[in-house]
Parts: structure tokens; C-alpha cells; sequence
């Protein structure tokens, strides 16, 4: 199906966005009278019909609202440093969508070789990745914030890890009690600093390895 993404769908009719529109009429050579799918991203789905294109903007009528997608219950949260490579950052992203993941958080930690990210290509890529899998919900991404103001930030709540290597550290998956929201911390190439390792223990983040 075709399926576009629209932060504002009401009951009647919702407006594509820019990149939307213009990948509906230049890529897809639709028009007024086609039928289209939108979601909003929060599980929504919407059967449409294109009512105008004027000025490459897609206006929609929305004919019916569909049955929502099913959605774990629980929240998964994940803070991570970017990667130097942006390929692989924007993979990881790609995959976060299509897995479920629910919020994502880029942090800067002392070794981080990455200390900013294009949020809006970030949106754009997470955006592209939810129509591709079509499984109805957007990630939330975060502004890019440092590991010690995130720590901070009394974001903690719930199931709180942090990923660093460590030999007595137990596996994630053997820590994480099912069913409860979660919170992990992944850090960069060279991995957390001690102080920051330190500073996860003060505030009660688990120190887990990833398996």
C-alpha cells in the first residue's frame, strides 16, 4: 500500500508535509482521486483519497480510520552516542524503528569522536524506515544532549542499564525484567569513561553487557 506519514490526521482530512508531498507527486506520479494510506505515527492508520496537489502540497480526505496496530505495553528507551561512521548511526536507527523501539536520546560522552547529528535527516530517516516496515509508530528522537546532563535528567525511571564491558557484568537480557519499561545507555567507540561509569552507579543505572 501506499502509505504516507502525517503528524496531524483529524477524522475528515490531513495535510502531507513537504518531503511527503513531494514523494507522493514527483515519485509516485499520484494525483487528485488516488487513494493513499496515512499514519500518525502513534499507531494510527487511515484509508484517504488525494483531493488536491496544488502548489505540491497533498491535501487528503480521509474516508475511514482503520483497526490501530498492536503495541507492547511496555516502553523501551534507548541513549546512545553516534557513531563517527554516519551510515552506521543511521542503521542502527533504521533498525530501532523496526524493532519498536519507542525513544532514542544521542549523547556525548568524554570519548565521543561524534558530538553533533542532523536531526533532521535523523527524522527523515526514521520516518522512511516506519513506512518501509509499516509498523505504524514513530520513534521519538531526542535532541542531542551530554551523558552527564542526561544522567540528569530524571529520565531514569524504570529498568535503567548502562553497556560496558566488563566480565562480571551480567547479560542484559538477564537483568531486564520483562514487561517493565527500560532505559539503555549505549556509549561510543571508546566506551564510557570511568567518571561516567562511575556517576551511572551514583544514580543506580546497572552496568550490563550487551551478549
Amino acid at each position: 500500500m501506499n502509505l504516507f506519514y502525517s503528524a496531524e490526521v483529524c477524522n475528515t482530512d490531513c495535510t502531507l508535509g513537504e518531503e511527503e508531498s513531494k514523494h507522493a507527486i514527483r515519485v509516485l506520479r499520484l494525483s487528485a482521486g488516488d487513494e493513499i494510506h496515512v499514519t500518525d505515527g502513534k499507531g494510527s492508520l487511515y484509508a484517504g483519497i488525494i483531493s488536491s496537489t496544488g502548489n505540491e502540497i497533498c491535501n487528503v480526505d480521509i474516508l475511514r480510520k482503520l483497526p490501530e496496530q498492536n503495541r507492547h505495553l511496555s516502553k523501551v528507551h534507548i541513549a546512545i552516542a553516534p557513531t563517527k561512521n554516519n551510515s552506521r548511526f543511521e542503521w542502527f536507527l533504521e533498525k530501532s524503528c523496526e524493532i519498536g523501539i519507542d525513544t532514542i536520546t544521542p549523547i556525548i560522552c568524554e570519548h565521543s569522536e561524534k558530538r553533533k547529528v542532523q536531526e533532521d535527516r535523523l527524522n527523515r530517516i526514521l520516518v522512511g524506515a516506519m513506512k518501509q516496515s509499516q509498523t505504524l509508530y514513530l520513534p521519538v528522537l531526542n535532541p542531542i544532549i551530554t551523558v552527564e546532563e542526561f544522567m540528569s535528567s530524571g529520565e531514569l525511571d524504570g529498568n535503567a542499564f548502562i553497556a560496558s564491558y566488563n566480565e562480571d557484568n551480567r547479560d542484559l537480557s538477564a537483568v531486564c525484567a520483562s514487561g517493565k519499561d527500560a532505559l539503555v545507555l549505549i556509549g561510543p567507540e571508546g566506551d564510557f569513561s570511568e567518571s561516567e561509569r562511575e556517576k551511572a552507579n551514583s544514580v543506580g543505572i546497572v552496568a550490563v553487557n550487551l551478549g
